[in-house]
């Protein structure tokens, strides 16, 4: 079996990255604190002891801007990565892009058409 240059560095990397992550584990529990109670006496924030219920029911119109801010902030970046290629692409490049870009116009037209950007909250 012949091992040149690049598979011993291969595998020095990967040894020297398990390493790395044994050595940040065991670093943690040896420095890291203890508890000594099986249940803590009381939660607190900061020092101050809480006041009723930490639980709240978040409407899902929160949920659904995020998710749609993640959708469309990946699309710019696939329009941001083709601009750096435009020469390279060509036409048929182009006419991806131009496909690409109706879709997510359609898909806003859709959202926008079914009002789920409005904001009511009901009471």
């Amino acid at each position: 079996m012949n091992i040149n240059d690049q598979h011993l560095r291969f595998i020095f990397f990967i040894f020297f990255s398990f390493l790395l992550c044994f050595v940040m584990l065991v670093c943690g529990y040896v420095l890291g604190g203890r508890s000594y109670f099986k249940q803590s006496p009381e939660p607190f924030e900061s020092g101050i002891v809480s006041v009723g219920s930490a639980h709240m029911q978040v409407p899902i119109k929160f949920s659904l801007i995020a998710i749609f801010f993640v959708l469309f902030d990946v699309e710019v970046l696939y329009l941001y990565i083709w601009s750096l290629g435009v020469r390279e692409a060509g036409w048929i490049g182009l006419l991806n892009i131009c496909f690409f870009i109706h879709i997510l116009l359609m898909t806003l037209f859709y959202l926008i058409r079914n009002n789920i950007f409005k904001w009511i909250i009901l009471k």
